[in-house]
């Protein structure tokens, strides 16, 4: 309870603590009309922008700084006259009251270009900044010039997020390659071409919803220069070096973007750990939540049996050992000023290696035992994707939009596993197919009045066959003295359809009106049979575990929204009702027809332009899958099996959601602080039964389930050291029921705490630096608690020597604190060091990774059941000598 005191009392001091003068006022015509979204910027002397904001739509504007002394208040407007009023601010003022009146004027072309200069424009709902002014010299793709810029923060991972919320697309001159895959673009796309990027707040995915809908998404734009859209352009990227594996990579990138058409082409072969794809599902799959027509984006087939490849807690790159090859056909094609058509070509070859030795204790009941596993796994992957999107400007209100995909993996898998002293293999070949229709219509009948029409079809299906040569099950399965070897086979399909029709009309008060209709059906298939084996011959085909399951859902539905908006307050209420016909076919059919509502209310609370509150409790209702209701035993690991409960079953939730920003993303200072918490008044648990050698878990319905989850973000600018704080507070507490081994139903409490800290510089000179720090203690509770604590800090030094000569030190240092052995410490250390022959032309750099050669680390993770210690290999030292080419 300690770090939960604290994470509550941060948030507090942090509001209270931070005192800041307060600048507000009302920005109005001659008329006294409100102006919109007017850009206000305070400016130094030297005209150096100390901060900004803009109006709000009732023409209020509050603008807050901690400097004090004499500054220009800079107030402009399109098709209004520009304003700047001197301001003084005192030692000890906090609020500064300064209404403005702007005269009109007829829009003038070159006030445009004078502002474009500016390092941040704001216009309305779009942010711009001209990336001239946050290069530091060692950026080389988008990823790495968004990590610059104010507000934008870019995981490891490259999933991209201004404030705390992840953009919906990364576009180029306002078209979208890639959608919610935008990693493959921002990991691969060089900067040169790059002019300004822009942030879009309130962002629609559907253009013509644009100030319709109720939207809190932001997406980005990358502005090209004007010579990077008459002409082919590009890159080659080449590198080889020393090191056991003899690392490679080698990179190209092909563009044009022209005013009609636009084409991006790219490979990248390497074996050094980089993943240049993201993940790859956001492309193939993406998945918007509660998004207008987003029909079926929930919907795909799963994947029952996996040879596992986790690494948890550690840098993905470092123990990536892969050889992968990817090539990718994009263009966007306009084939008239009412029809643009989309075309994306994917092609992807990996090959990984995996390592990993582990010792499991399990502590059940009286029960004590101990595995050991010595595991080498090789995966070769191939994806092959393609997608086709139309778009049909039938008049300026009305669209149509048709895209089609197919996709077509595979994954061939094979272990080495020693498994207690005893030698086996695996193999498993995973296959997916998809096809995937959609057709969207949309009229915007009237300005605030839209109706869409939704249509999906999708088709998937994804077989796997497993093989393993040995034969653990003995216990499990008496009389089988001559088996020697096990295989299983599965084949999984869905066959989905979709309609909905959804009105949106928002009103001349602002509030918000929703009716959505729809009809969703679902089929799956789903066979599964293991096979007894000696040598090639089946010697049996235990009935008990066969599964033959068909079950389809249809759910119609229909739902209501109203957003009621009263000044600064919006109340939301929600009503989604739901009739279900379900059907479940083993060796007899059985049917349920369901029907049940969930009721949803929230508000949120725009206190003033710098405090905002939210809030929100729903109930659902949620309908059974495939996974919970066939009814006999799936082997999904070499020791697991696993069912379902055989039935029908629809669960309920409840959540209530609290939440509370400080600040904005782009100002100086800016908290978030969110409280989730969930009770599932019924839910999915495990009757389980593991011994030493197989476990047996079958899926069963218990009542109440509760979790508790708590964050708070602070992000903090400092402009005296020109660098900028984040800290991260978390806590999490999980609690659940399961039983195993014919015990009575276990309680199992889990908690989590984390709290990290990071420290950016934004120097303009020849030296910036990035350090910072995360704790994380995970604690199990049963009859026993066990918990462990992982820290890893880092510090990454940047010298920019000149326009030619810069360097980049990356120094990273793991600790993994284990239940009841000494603690673990790793230290790796990277290096990048580029040398410019020629600007925009030839450059050089020098590559170094894991230069200490750490080859493995240890560490450790809990449950309710065991305490486990994995070790895992790591890529060893490899430095590249490395040459980009640009044309």
């Amino acid at each position: 309870m300690n770090q939960l005191f604290l994470l509550i009392v941060s948030c507090f001091i942090a509001n209270l603590s931070y005192s800041q003068t307060s600048i507000t006022g009302k920005i109005s015509d001659d008329k006294k009309n409100a102006i919109s979204f007017t850009n206000v910027l305070l400016k130094n002397f030297k005209n150096n922008i100390i901060s900004y904001t803009f109006s709000n739509e009732g023409g209020s504007y509050e603008l807050k700084t901690d400097d004090k002394g004499n500054f220009n208040l800079v107030i402009s407007a399109m098709g209004f006259e520009k304003k700047i009023i001197l301001v003084e601010i005192p030692e000890n003022e906090k609020n500064i009251v300064l209404d403005v009146v702007l005269k009109e004027m007829p829009f003038e072309l070159n006030e445009v270009i004078v502002n474009a200069t500016k390092p941040i424009i704001i216009k309305n709902d779009t942010i711009v900044f001209n990336v001239k002014s946050f290069f530091k010299g060692n950026e080389q793709v988008v990823e790495d010039l968004l990590k610059n810029i104010p507000g934008i923060q870019v995981s490891a991972e490259g999933t991209i997020k201004v404030g705390n919320q992840e953009v919906e697309k990364v576009m180029i001159d306002g078209d979208d390659f890639f959608e919610k895959g935008y990693k493959i673009l921002t990991k691969n796309m060089p900067i040169n071409p790059v002019e300004q990027v822009e942030i879009l707040q309130k962002y629609s995915n559907n253009k013509l919803l644009k100030g319709v809908e109720q939207s809190d998404k932001v997406a980005l734009n990358l502005k090209l220069k004007a010579d990077a859209k008459r002409q082919w352009f590009g890159n080659l990227n080449l590198g080889y070096g020393v090191g056991t594996k003899k690392p490679y990579e080698a990179q190209s990138n092909l563009m044009s973007f022209g005013k009609k058409n636009k084409y991006y082409f790219l490979s990248n072969f390497n074996n050094v750990g980089d993943d240049v794809t993201g993940e790859i599902n956001q492309l193939i799959r993406p998945f918007r939540f509660d998004e207008i027509s987003s029909v079926g984006d929930n919907q795909s087939t799963y994947s029952l049996m996996d040879l596992s490849s986790f690494t948890p807690n550690f840098k993905a790159s470092r123990t990536n050992f892969n050889n992968a090859e990817l090539v990718s056909l994009n263009a966007i094609f306009t084939l008239s000023n009412k029809v643009k058509m989309k075309t994306l070509g994917f092609f992807n070859w990996d090959e990984n290696d995996f390592f990993r030795n582990s010792i499991e204790t399990y502590y059940i009941n009286e029960t004590t035992f101990t595995n050991t596993e010595d595991y080498k796994l090789r995966k070769k992957r191939f994806t092959g994707f393609g997608k086709v999107d139309v778009t049909y400007d039938i008049s300026k209100t009305k669209m149509l939009e048709i895209s089609s995909k197919y996709n077509n993996q595979e994954e061939n898998s094979k272990s080495d596993l020693v498994f207690n002293e005893a030698e086996t293999n695996e193999r498993l070949i995973n296959r997916n197919e998809l096809f995937d229709q959609k057709i969207i219509f949309t009229n915007k009948f009237e300005p605030t009045k839209a109706l869409i029409f939704t249509g999906r079809y999708i088709y998937e299906k994804s077989p796997q066959n497993y093989n393993i040569n040995k034969f653990f099950y003995q216990d499990l399965f008496p009389n089988t003295n001559t088996v020697n070897n096990v295989g299983q086979m599965i084949e999984n399909e869905l066959q989905f359809a979709g309609f909905e029709a959804h009105l949106l009309d928002r009103k001349d008060n602002g509030n918000l009106l929703e009716l959505k209709f729809g009809n969703q059906y679902r089929k799956d298939n789903l066979l599964s049979i293991l096979f007894l084996k000696e040598n090639n011959s089946v010697i049996e085909t235990p009935t008990d575990y066969q599964n033959n399951t068909i079950y389809s859902t249809n759910d119609l539905y229909f739902n209501s929204k109203y957003r009621l908006k009263i000044d600064n307050l919006a109340l939301t209420g929600k009503l989604e009702t739901h009739q279900l016909f379900n059907q479940l076919e083993f060796e007899t059919i059985t049917k349920q027809q369901p029907f049940f509502v969930n009721p949803s209310i929230g508000f949120d609370w725009e206190i003033n332009q710098k405090n905002k509150v939210q809030s929100s409790y729903s109930y659902n209702t949620t309908n059974a899958t495939i996974l919970d209701v066939y009814s006999n035993y799936i082997l999904t690991e070499f020791s697991s099996f696993s069912k379902g409960t055989g039935a029908f079953n629809q669960l309920n939730a409840s959540s209530i959601l609290l939440n509370y920003q400080l600040g904005n993303w782009s100002d100086k200072f800016f908290a978030n602080t969110l409280i989730i918490y969930n009770k599932n008044h019924d839910f999915f648990s495990t009757n389980s039964f593991i011994t030493q050698n197989y476990s047996l878990a079958e899926k069963i319905v218990i009542k109440d389930r509760e979790m508790l989850n708590m964050s708070a973000n602070i992000d903090w600018y400092f402009k005296a050291m020109s660098s900028n704080l984040k800290l991260d507070l978390g806590y999490s507490k999980y609690n659940y029921k399961n039983i195993v081994n014919n015990s009575d139903l276990r309680e199992v409490t889990s908690n989590n705490y984390n709290y990290g800290i990071e420290l950016r510089s934004g120097f303009k000179g020849v030296f910036n630096y990035h350090i910072g720090t995360k704790w994380t203690t995970n604690e199990i509770k049963t009859t026993i608690v066990n918990s462990f604590t992982d820290n890893v800090t880092f510090l990454d030094l940047i010298f920019v020597f000149n326009n030619k000569l810069n360097f980049k030190i990356q120094t990273e240092r793991y600790y993994f604190g284990s239940v009841n052995q000494g603690n673990n410490i790793y230290n790796f250390l990277d290096l990048d060091a580029r040398y410019v022959i020629k600007e925009n032309r030839l450059t050089f750099s020098l590559s170094g990774k894991n230069l200490f050669n750490t080859e493995t680390f240890k560490s450790y993770a809990i449950s309710d059941i065991n305490v486990s210690t994995t070790a895992y290999r790591l890529l060893p030292r490899q430095v590249l000598l490395k040459m980009e080419y640009r044309f």
